[in-house]
């Protein structure tokens, strides 16, 4: 499956701008907002609430205030969850989102889904090598692709070693701005969905990755939504296909995204899902992500309810 009804999302208690992450996520605009954390808990909660409303279903978890995790409202970044019951933990470029992974979201988790095994990868951290789940790697989940720009945050060694465990097969690029600064997640300027991709084209400036990278997914079946470095900035790429109880497909993305797309754009998207969007501004300028940063997809096995007799 390409999509899952079950979105994992944290509610943040001590949302901020993260010097740790500055360094090296252009996305990132310091704000002076005294009240950043409220203002990113009401997007927060408008966007849970534009999903429930959908029919489709939220395991949403409360930060703790300790450890302090400014970026826990990204957690796609430490965790991945897969159908065969497995989880993949990640190592993390900032010390201070590595806290994240400490909070008890898996016991949480553990109440409502099975995990049967975990694929541990953060030791990866001592040798400062790091690769952040399914912000480093846009999966394509049906034929097993992991798509993932290169950058001080994905590292080709981790990447290899992830793609080995899982049985992914990677298909590795370079991705730049337009300020040539690396993009820094892979899901900030593509989307893989069930029958398209939305990606930004240009910013994978070698002819031949970029050709590479458009035949891997056009061989896959999937039609190519191409959208320009501008729209990346809006993140118009940072967009997630979820699905709801009943099965209807939905585009997530900000209203940012939503108001970057042309009308074309917006109407060939609209021929294979609806798109839902709600403004995240506070989060993506100070955190540097947007709404598919947010959710973490669940593809876990539930656990069977007990019928009493």
């Amino acid at each position: 499956m390409q999509t899952t009804s079950h979105l994992l999302m944290i509610r943040p208690i001590a949302f901020g701008f993260n010097t740790e992450t500055a360094v090296n996520n252009a996305f990132q605009k310091k704000k002076d907002d005294w009240n950043v954390n409220e203002k990113a808990q009401q997007e927060f909660d408008q966007l849970v609430a534009l999903l429930k409303q959908h029919q489709v279903d939220v395991c949403v978890i409360q930060d703790l205030p300790q450890p302090y995790t400014p970026d826990s409202v990204f957690p796609n970044n430490w965790i991945s969850m897969h159908e065969d019951g497995q989880i993949v933990l990640y190592p993390m470029f900032a010390s201070n989102r590595r806290a994240e992974r400490a909070k008890g979201v898996l016991d949480q988790l553990k109440e409502k889904f099975i995990i049967y095994s975990n694929v541990d990868l953060t030791g990866y951290e001592k040798e400062e090598l790091f690769l952040e789940g399914t912000g480093s790697m846009v999966l394509d989940r049906v034929h097993q692709k992991a798509y993932a720009c290169l950058s001080p945050r994905t590292d080709e060694r981790v990447l290899l070693d992830f793609c080995e465990m899982l049985d992914f097969t990677p298909v590795l690029f370079h991705a730049a701005d337009g300020n040539g600064t690396p993009v820094y997640h892979t899901n900030v300027m593509m989307s893989v969905a069930e029958d398209y991709a939305l990606i930004a084209t240009d910013s994978i400036t070698d002819k031949g990755e970029r050709e590479a990278v458009l035949q891997s997914l056009t061989g896959s079946g999937k039609a190519i939504i191409p959208i320009s470095l501008n729209q990346m900035e809006q993140f118009a790429g940072n967009a997630l296909q979820v699905k709801n109880t009943e099965g209807q497909r939905f585009l997530v993305m900000s209203s940012a995204a939503f108001g970057s797309l042309t009308q074309q754009q917006r109407l060939q998207l609209e021929t294979y899902n609806p798109i839902l969007h709600t403004s995240l501004t506070t989060i993506e300028q100070n955190g540097g992500g947007s709404a598919r940063c947010m959710i973490a997809e669940i593809f876990l096995p539930l656990h069977q309810p007990h019928h009493s007799r």
